[in-house]
């Protein structure tokens, strides 16, 4: 009898988790790459008005890369660009081209494997996201001392939301 009892509360906890975590607006999502080496969060704190989201790339035991996504107009397509070290203040776009260590499209990837385009910021966190070209770009960088662990795959996982 007790075991009936037990089953419908597990079954009430874990859709309760799930709406928890669905709840998570994009902004304040946590991912983890798909085998777990680095992870990504992101960050509601923006100053431009350009950028759509603002986020993180967490190399263990490296450097933190800072992040952003932008829409640009011509593609309608939200490309994101991981940086390092980028000084202070206007800079030209050498100088914005010698920090930055990744850009591509970033793309969100639903349950079923639907390839859609990453939400803005108040709007639910994607499931998955796809960072075009990610691990390859970063092991052809400087980044790539051959100490640092930097991503082997390009889709990182939900796992998790900053409070």
């Amino acid at each position: 009898m007790r075991r009936w009892t037990v089953l419908p509360c597990l079954l009430a906890a874990s859709c309760l988790a799930g709406q928890a975590h669905a709840a998570c607006p994009q902004e304040l999502a946590v991912y983890s790459e798909v085998d777990g080496r680095t992870e990504i969060d992101f960050r509601p704190e923006n100053e431009a008005a350009i950028v759509a989201n603002s986020f993180r790339l967490i190399l263990p035991d490296g450097p933190v890369l800072e992040g952003h996504v932008i829409w640009n107009d011509g593609m309608a397509r939200p490309t994101g660009a991981l940086m390092l070290d980028c000084p202070e203040g206007d800079l030209t776009g050498d100088e914005i081209a010698a920090c930055t260590h990744w850009q591509g499209v970033v793309y969100a990837l639903d349950v079923g494997g639907t390839v859609g385009l990453i939400p803005p910021r108040g709007e639910e966190a994607a499931t998955r996201l796809l960072l075009t070209d990610l691990s390859r770009t970063l092991d052809a960088s400087p980044l790539n001392d051959g100490k640092a662990a930097l991503p082997r795959w390009d889709v990182y996982a939900l796992s998790g939301c900053q409070e």
